[in-house]
């Protein structure tokens, strides 16, 4: 059974972001903003099983501070957006983001995303490019790769996730324990684990969440249609941004985005991993800012 919940249940995600909640079909997405809605948008898309509490509030601010109207929503079955859902697609993911655009009444966009959230940024690229501006992909895999194979995930993070059928989600200390064991996987080793930090953010995170086990619903989704050879289509300019120590998509994956994309520029994030650390936040901004700026001097 879905769970939506009326729009009173829908509480303010964060301590400064503006709230909203956007439908998408008979789904109900949570959404917040940060800075003017007459400034240039930004729309981050999260990673799988990730709401937009993943997205450091400090990056948003930082973004909105630079001249940005920037969007970030909890993708369904995450944070407070519907849970439960039937089974879905990758597409229909893509449909959620278009809905956000169309809520907001964004004509064009800065696509930002992370990981899923990339790969769904790259499918809205090609399906409505008159939307999409420019497209920033981080820790991202190349939509419909058509080369020679390319590295996926460490054995030891997906060992980790092998635990998800035998975990106790009564307990919420059980729950945590596992979270921070994700995030510590997905850091980069040559680099200090803010475990403090991530601990804060997964605490956070199991406070609003409907529910936390459906977020792993997407360890279940897929594509329904032939996206072969999509990545070399793009025609917008592209932005990859990866961490050179991540475990999850391989650095090799976003190499192959910046060598293929037609009109792309990579930067390569040493002591950083699968993630978004507080380290990374100061460059990942600055890139994104002169990115823009280069690509749409109207900005």
């Amino acid at each position: 059974m879905m769970s939506a919940g009326p729009l009173p249940d829908i509480p303010k995600p964060s301590a400064s972001g503006c709230p909203a909640v956007v439908r998408s079909g008979e789904v109900l997405l949570a959404a917040e903003t940060f800075g003017s809605p007459s400034d240039p948008a930004l729309v981050l898309v999260m990673g799988a099983t990730a709401s937009m509490m993943w997205w450091p509030e400090e990056l948003c601010r930082a973004l909105a501070a630079r001249g940005f109207h920037v969007v970030r929503y909890d993708h369904r079955d995450t944070g407070r957006s519907t849970n439960g859902m039937p089974d879905y697609s990758v597409e229909e993911m893509m449909q959620d983001l278009v809905a956000v655009l169309d809520h907001y009444r964004i004509e064009r966009v800065h696509l930002i995303g992370t990981s899923l959230g990339a790969l769904i940024c790259q499918m809205v690229a090609l399906s409505f490019p008159q939307r999409v501006r420019s497209l920033t992909l981080i820790a991202a895999e190349p939509l419909g790769w058509t080369g020679p194979d390319l590295p996926g995930m460490a054995p030891e993070v997906s060992a980790h996730f092998g635990r998800l059928a035998t975990l106790d989600w009564t307990s919420r200390t059980a729950v945590a324990d596992f979270m921070l064991g994700v995030a510590r996987l997905c850091a980069a080793t040559s680099s200090a684990f803010d475990e403090k930090r991530e601990r804060l953010r997964i605490e956070a995170e199991m406070d609003r969440a409907r529910e936390m086990r459906s977020a792993f619903n997407h360890s279940r989704i897929g594509l329904r249609g032939d996206w072969s050879g999509a990545i070399g289509r793009i025609g917008q300019p592209v932005l990859v941004i990866h961490g050179a120590e991540d475990p999850v998509v391989p650095i090799d994956n976003g190499r192959a985005i910046a060598s293929t994309a037609r009109n792309a520029r990579l930067l390569e994030l040493s002591g950083v991993g699968h993630e978004l650390p507080e380290r990374a936040i100061v460059p990942i901004v600055e890139a994104i800012a002169d990115f823009v700026a280069l690509t749409d001097p109207s900005n």
